[in-house]
This record gives C-alpha cells, structure tokens and sequence, in this order.
C-alpha cells in the first residue's frame, strides 16, 4: 500500500527506534514520537479570548476523544472538523484547532484513531500505518464525524455552517465527508479545505471509494491545497481530480484546486522540515477567505 504522508519516512529523527516509549499527558499536546523533535518556526497559537481543551464525544457508545476550541462567550457559532495527519491530535493539530477559533469557528479535532490506539507511542511508521491508520476503515470515521457534528449542536453551535478542513490523511477525509454530507438524512458540508490529501487509489473493504470516485457527489465545494513538488502525489492524480470535479455536480463545479508549484507535500505542517512559510501563509490565507465565501465564517 501506498503510504498516507508518502514524503514522511525521509523526515523521520533517525535516533528513535520502533518501540512505542512515548506517552503524551492529554490530547492535544506534545508530538508523535515519529516527529521529535519539532522544528524551530513552529507556531504556537495562544489560547487568550478562547475555551480550549479535551472533550469526549459519544460516538454510538465509543468514547471518542477530542479536541475543542472555540471563541469565549460566544454562541451559534460555525463549526469545523479538524481531521489530523496520521500522527493523530497532537501540538500541531491543536494548534490549527486553535487558529480556526480565533476566526470566529467553533473547532472541533477528534482523534479518529481512538479505537485502534495511540498514533503518538509510535516511532516507527511502517507499523503506525499496518497496527494503527490501515485497520481504521472509512465508514468508522464517517460515523465519528457525524458525532462530532450532533456533539457541536448540543453544544449549542451552528451546524448549518459546516466545514471541514484535514491534512494528508486527514485531506483524503475532507473529501469523502464532504461527499458524505449529499447523502440522505446527514448534514450537508458547507465548505471544505483539503491539504494535500490523497486523492486517487485501489479500493479495499476499508477504503472502499477515494476522493476522485467522490468528486461528482460532493454537497459543498472545496479547496484543495496542494504541493507541486509532494512525491506521494503527482500532478497528474491532480488533474484527474480536476477533471472529476468539472464533470460533477454544483458543489464539485465550485470547487477549487490550488498547487504551489514548488512546495513539497505537508508544506503547512509548520514543525517539519517540509514547511514553507510563503505557501502554508498564502494557502491559509485561502481557506479563511473560502469559508467566508461560502457563509462559514
């Protein structure tokens, strides 16, 4: 199998082994042993005006664990689902989770891989993917994204105004849910911002559509933010995928797909090598103008 985030193996610390020693205090916080130690230019969004934290989600009876960021004393406020890489909801993650609600979005960032176990214990990516991301099928993540949006409307947010936003993993995710949301009885996508996410692939029982059998079928467009130089998926797996779109319905005909010519995949991941500050800027800069567009934020 193709890996999620194919450029990572090039950029894991060559001192850790495949022992699963880490072990993070609460969701959110810290790094997966596979991305010690971060990069210097990470960014660290405060938490001032904001109600952050872990919460847990019921997700027919699983306890699913997430992390929560929202505007202080504010209500009826647009929600986005914050879908992680495969290294789960640590620092970055968060941090994200945090920038979205300072633009006004109640954020939620569930860690999908609850069931399966801790994607930050791992120091060794090929058995994260086999033990962990491979075994993590996508009608289990539909179904934990779907409690995550009825948890966001007994909070008392907005979830007319839905939006979803993931990275590489995550990015394939964006996707299918956006799809998802077209189906009878769920809740419709507003806007969607998909970071270098896989887009073509082989089904299997687990996996069984990908983003470009989807793309006709999406219920709010999306933006999709790409790396020129990603090595994990070539610009031809883009224009097929534009392709997909234009042939599709309204939503798919809105949709958007910018590539930064020279960036490499898991360019706004901001504590790796792989960031570059002018396109993760400039495409962060898009997804908050695409959500306003679209009346998220």
């Amino acid at each position: 199998m193709v890996p999620h985030d194919a450029e990572f193996e090039s950029l894991v610390p060559r001192h850790i082994d495949g022992r699963r020693s880490f072990v993070r205090a609460t969701l959110g916080s810290g790094l997966a042993a596979l991305v010690l130690p971060a990069s210097a230019q990470a960014i660290r969004t405060p938490s001032t005006g904001l109600v952050t934290g872990e919460v847990t989600i019921d997700s027919n009876g699983f306890r699913l664990p997430a992390y929560r960021a929202m505007p202080e004393g504010r209500a009826n406020l647009p929600v986005v689902l914050v879908v992680s890489e495969v290294f789960g909801v640590h620092d970055y993650i968060a941090d994200v989770a945090r920038r979205f609600a300072h633009a006004g979005c109640f954020a939620v960032a569930p860690e999908l891989f609850a069931r399966h176990g801790d994607p930050q214990s791992y120091g060794e990516l090929a058995r994260l993917m086999s033990e962990i991301v491979d075994r993590t099928g996508d009608a289990e993540v539909m179904g934990d994204l779907d409690a995550c949006v009825d948890w966001a409307r007994a909070q008392g947010a907005d979830v007319g105004r839905l939006a979803i936003s993931g990275f590489c993993w995550g990015g394939r995710i964006t996707w299918l849910y956006d799809a998802h949301g077209s189906e009878p009885g769920r809740v419709p996508v507003r806007a969607a911002i998909a970071w270098y996410g896989r887009l073509v692939g082989s089904p299997t029982p687990l996996q069984p559509a990908h983003p470009v059998d989807v793309a006709g079928r999406l219920s709010g467009p999306v933006l999709g933010l790409h790396g020129g130089a990603d090595a994990g998926i070539p610009l031809e797996h883009v224009e097929r995928m534009r392709a997909a779109l234009r042939a599709g319905n309204a939503a798919a005909r809105a949709s958007e797909i910018v590539v930064y010519p020279d960036a490499p995949h898991a360019f706004h991941a901001d504590y790796r090598p792989s960031y570059r500050a002018a396109a993760a800027q400039d495409a962060w800069r898009r997804a908050l103008a695409w959500l306003s567009a679209h009346g998220v934020a």
